[in-house]
């Protein structure tokens, strides 16, 4: 039987890059106790009045069908929160989704066709070649260097653009390297993006989860505005990854232009979830701020633990909810790094590999779980590295 090409475009770029959380899941399935530490998914719950809300919506009747653009309430609720960013914004500036993953997805449709090239930085995460490469397109990497902090520098930006090049792909705070990019550089990143007519999609599903300085958008630069789309949720900032709620944000007439793609393949979002999504951003949750403080402290914990072996280089991330590990000192490549991890520690980590090839030397840590758990993990990588050395 004859499939279409998208198949063959994304063969091996779906849950293939997630093979050893896989295997993790199924030894732990097993009976087998796995220290897990692969996927970003908070250890809190959401707070008790989201989900009151959202069950008064259910039991109020919001389980009929939505528009397009999104529910009224969480619309009025996302030009409340990205007027304050940058004055002007209205409803005609916002489209919702059932999560970030398929606000890029959209968004992307609507900028890219075949042939097209997409900039984004390496490592990346790691659904974004998926994503690119279903459009047609092709995602040209900028490489993300760790001497200085894997921050995306506009001249390795500049280096990589040719005549295809149309979409350049942030994520800030960055996953997996924990990256927080100010407002300085990314004002020298649009103005390469202006200089060659570039679009800036930008991923702030970590916005609220930044340790130290004051979190940064392309979108609040107003040299910007006509270019800048941005894509989030309330996955990460209110711990509630399986609701499925996120949007995107930017230029009007483009989103004029993207409504009819939305509409093909969704026609709306759950009403109920939308008017949880409304409180989570109109109301003082404190989740975030919870969860950023666990993070940093953990964070600074796997730091200083790794640091005891002479054969792992790591460094203190500026946001999000992962520490990355460069294991090339063991003399192994990330993969193998966590795959030997996992059967000889019963320990799950993502392999550098998965988030592209600027990573392979590279493991990604969650930070996810209590401090004690962490620090077992800890002992288990320094202890394996040891090994190694020998």
């Amino acid at each position: 039987m004859k499939y279409a090409t998208i198949t063959k475009r994304l063969a091996g770029l779906g849950s293939g890059k997630w093979a050893l959380h896989i295997e993790g899941r199924r030894k732990a399935a097993e009976g087998i106790p796995v220290i897990e530490l692969t996927i970003g998914e908070p250890d809190l719950p959401p707070d008790p009045a989201l989900l009151e809300e959202c069950a008064r919506a259910m039991f109020a009747g919001r389980t009929r069908y939505s528009n397009g653009r999104g529910e009224p309430s969480v619309v009025d609720a996302l030009v409340g929160k990205y007027s304050r960013r940058r004055p002007g914004v209205t409803s005609r500036n916002i489209l919702c989704f059932p999560g970030t993953q398929s606000a890029l997805f959209v968004v992307m449709m609507g900028l890219l066709d075949a042939g097209d090239e997409v900039l984004a930085g390496d490592p990346s995460y790691a659904t974004y070649e998926g994503v690119v490469a279903a459009t047609g397109a092709r995602l040209v990497s900028v490489p993300l260097r760790a001497e200085n902090g894997f921050h995306m520098q506009a001249g390795d930006l500049e280096a990589a653009i040719t005549s295809k090049s149309r979409v350049v792909l942030l994520n800030t705070p960055h996953n997996p390297t924990g990256a927080v990019l100010s407002a300085s550089e990314l004002a020298e990143i649009g103005e390469v993006c202006r200089r060659h007519d570039l679009w800036i999609v930008c991923d702030e599903v970590y916005e609220e989860l930044t340790f130290g300085d004051r979190f940064a958008s392309p979108f609040d630069n107003p040299d910007l505005a006509d270019r800048t789309v941005v894509v989030s949720s309330i996955s990460k900032s209110h711990a509630a990854p399986g609701f499925r709620s996120g949007w995107a944000v930017g230029p009007a007439e483009f989103f004029d232009h993207l409504l009819p793609v939305s509409e093909t393949m969704l026609f709306g979002t759950q009403p109920f979830i939308a008017d949880m999504t409304a409180m989570a951003l109109t109301q003082p949750i404190g989740t975030a701020q919870t969860m950023r403080a666990n993070y940093q402290s953990r964070a600074e914990l796997m730091v200083n633990r790794l640091s005891h072996s002479p054969n792992l280089r790591t460094h203190l991330p500026e946001g999000g909810m992962f520490v990355v590990l460069d294991v090339s000192g063991t003399g192994l490549d990330g993969h193998e790094f966590a795959r030997r991890l996992l059967h000889e520690e019963n320990v799950s980590v993502m392999p550098g590999s998965s988030f592209g090839d600027g990573a392979r030397d590279l493991i990604r840590i969650s930070l996810t779980v209590p401090e004690t758990t962490l620090n077992e993990a800890a002992r288990r990588m320094v202890s394996l590295a040891g090994r190694l050395s020998s």
